[in-house]
């Protein structure tokens, strides 16, 4: 029989590498044998997870990680890091990404569709690193980029209806490349990407309040937050 090859190589273009490398070196380094830590996702996640293996192959240490997608999860059964779930175990800490961190320490999160995960591990988290690079950095957010809005299929039109009462300069479905129709979460919903005109600290309590959406891209007045750069 043929044996499978994957291809785990997630991230082949990676903007910024070296400094996000940088920053992965450093995470790298905090951890300790018999920690279990709450693996984020996305492209310095991922460079995380490959300095994270290195370390654990030299210093012949074990962890257990708590993936928030499937790459992740994917990469660390390449690397033998051992899985589990929230229901199975807290994380002592976690690392994740952001889309866009703006002076308040509030961020966008989600550009790749696993903030429902992403926000279950930052709440089950004492300490959350957050790792980003000086693109990322915004005055105030939406400077860039949508917010990711996760909703059921069934409630999609009801969802934008009641987005676009509030103040919103646009609301897209999220389709991707290479795909016929919309992209479908790792929970079988829908991804809306909106883009807002103002956001306050409000504004994520009220759209997890519109019946239909799951989870939101939005991270506000989370103290456990420490931005890594």
């Amino acid at each position: 029989m043929q044996e499978i090859e994957y291809n785990l190589n997630f991230y082949n273009d990676i903007p910024n590498k070296e400094a996000k490398q940088k920053i992965a070196k450093k995470i790298a380094e905090r951890v300790k044998d018999g920690d279990i830590i709450g693996f984020g996702s996305g492209s310095t996640s991922y460079l995380t997870v490959c300095e994270i293996a290195n370390k654990i192959k030299k210093e012949n240490i074990n962890i257990t990680a708590i993936p928030t997608s499937y790459e992740i999860k994917m990469l660390c059964a390449y690397y033998n890091i051992p899985t589990a779930s929230l229901n199975e175990k807290k994380p002592d800490w976690s690392f994740d990404g952001a889309d866009e961190v703006d002076g308040n320490n509030w961020l966008i999160k989600g550009r790749g569709a696993a903030m429902f995960k992403e926000k279950l591990n930052i709440k089950n988290s004492k300490i959350v690193y957050i790792l980003v690079d000086e693109t990322k950095i915004v005055s105030k957010l939406c400077s860039k980029n949508p917010v990711p809005i996760e909703c059921c299929p069934d409630a999609l039109n009801y969802v934008i209806e009641e987005i676009s009462k509030l103040d919103i300069e646009y609301i897209k479905l999220r389709t991707g490349k290479g795909k016929d129709g919309p992209i479908i979460t790792e929970n079988g919903n829908f991804i809306l990407d909106v883009m807002f005109n103002k956001i306050d600290e409000n504004l994520e309590g009220k759209l997890k309040s519109i019946v239909g959406v799951i989870e939101s891209g939005l991270f506000i007045g989370y103290d456990n937050i420490i931005i890594e750069k």
